[in-house]
């Protein structure tokens, strides 16, 4: 673990800073553009606008990083969203931050890439394991301890916008100074959604239905936390409890999923998800708000982890780094949907439209499971689910890094043998 850390100290601290920044962002967004009297429609048009960039940066980025190398590609981006954060601190209508969301999730996933196809490229395997922890770990803490900054006190409105763009700046600081070379990259080929579908009908669409659920939450908890009496504070603690319940169940579950059939594992959060979300529609407390969407938070996150794999288990290992650029898209594509209904329903069916949409995919989510259990068996041979967080995820480039480790062990072992 010391060894890891020393080796590859300036990506995991620029990640830190990039989640960090990110997590504080988002939130930020959403809690002041209520401020400034955004309606739920224009906040939800707005933040829908990152993952609609983010399908394009998922295309884009890694191209650019196999043109010009990591270096260049992660310090241009970093740039670039610095500059999207001043501008929302400038300006103060809907179009101008829609656009600079837009460009944000233009550049974080090319960020994601570079970072994770280096981290896992420079790697030896026998350390591989503790380097993905820390990342996972980086992955779960940084949005998190962003969100919480929400909280400080910022009498001029200016503050937090400011520490976004430092952080930003500051994330390329360590990539600059480090030793450490830049590894060889191809970007990954591409596998239709078609073609997806027809190994894992239940990845494609539960993919897109999961991943809507968990930005619905995401974007529209302190909305709804700020419509139902809560502070800024208090609003954006909400969300990270949320957050910190996901990440504690992440491990847990993803070793049940490794051990059992995971369409039980599917089910299972589906139901809970559901229950949990029927009985918010039932008690509408406000001191209940935190405990029901931690719940919730905690069944719907992991799902996209563990659907993954799920897809992962049916694939050929040259089939597996063109599968994970496409969920990584369908991921984006139910989060656009997500964030679009996600702060509209707060207000729906007598502020309980949240709720009920949520319940809605669990159950859905849920349903599929059954269908794909009941009509197909189980792979024989499962990988392991690889934990993923709120606004990172597992790239092409993280896959791509660990397929070429397997490969070469597997060429150094025939060596041998010959």
């Amino acid at each position: 673990m010391k060894r890891a850390l020393f080796e590859n100290w300036a990506l995991f601290l620029g990640m830190m800073m990039l989640m960090v920044a990110n997590g504080l962002l988002v939130t930020l967004l959403t809690i002041r553009g209520n401020d400034l009297g955004f309606s739920e429609f224009t906040i939800s048009i707005m933040q829908a606008c990152y993952p609609l960039g983010a399908l394009l940066g998922t295309v884009i980025a890694p191209l650019w990083v196999e043109k010009v190398g990591h270096i260049r590609v992660f310090s241009a981006l970093a740039s670039l969203v610095s500059v999207s954060a001043i501008v929302h601190l400038l300006t103060s209508d809907p179009i101008s931050w829609s656009a600079m969301r837009f460009f944000a999730g233009f550049c974080f996933p090319g960020l994601y890439v570079v970072t994770e196809s280096w981290l896992n490229a420079k790697s030896e395997n026998r350390i591989r394991a503790q380097v993905l922890s820390i990342y996972f770990i980086i992955q779960l803490a940084g949005p998190a301890l962003g969100t919480a900054m929400v909280g400080l006190p910022d009498p001029s409105g200016n503050l937090l916008f400011g520490i976004v763009s430092i952080l930003i700046s500051l994330a390329i600081v360590p990539l600059l100074l480090s030793n450490n070379k830049a590894p060889e990259y191809t970007a990954p080929e591409r596998m239709s959604v078609g073609k997806l579908y027809k190994v894992s009908p239940m990845a494609v669409t539960g993919i897109v239905l999961m991943s809507a659920g968990v930005s619905a939450w995401f974007i529209a908890l302190p909305l709804y936390g700020l419509q139902n009496g809560f502070n800024d504070a208090q609003a954006s603690g909400a969300l990270v409890i949320a957050m910190i319940a996901a990440a504690l169940v992440q491990y847990p579950l993803g070793w049940l999923s490794d051990n059992t059939d995971r369409r039980y594992v599917v089910i299972g959060l589906g139901v809970v998800s559901a229950l949990a979300a029927l009985w918010m529609v039932v008690d509408t407390l406000p001191s209940h708000i935190v405990f029901g969407f931690a719940i919730i938070a905690a069944s719907t996150l992991p799902v996209y982890s563990i659907l993954a794999a799920h897809a992962n288990d049916q694939l050929s290992a040259g089939q597996i780094v063109p599968a994970s650029g496409t969920m990584v898209f369908l991921l984006q594509l139910g989060q656009v949907f997500g964030m679009l209904l996600g702060p509209n329903a707060t207000q729906m069916a007598d502020g309980r439209g949240l709720q009920i949409m949520l319940a809605v995919i669990g159950v859905g989510v849920a349903l599929i499971a059954i269908a794909r259990r009941v009509t197909t068996e189980a792979p024989e041979d499962t990988g392991e689910v690889q934990p993923t967080g709120v606004l990172g995820m597992a790239q092409p480039g993280m896959l791509q890094a660990e397929v070429m480790a397997a490969e070469e062990v597997e060429d150094n072992s025939n060596n041998v043998t010959q």
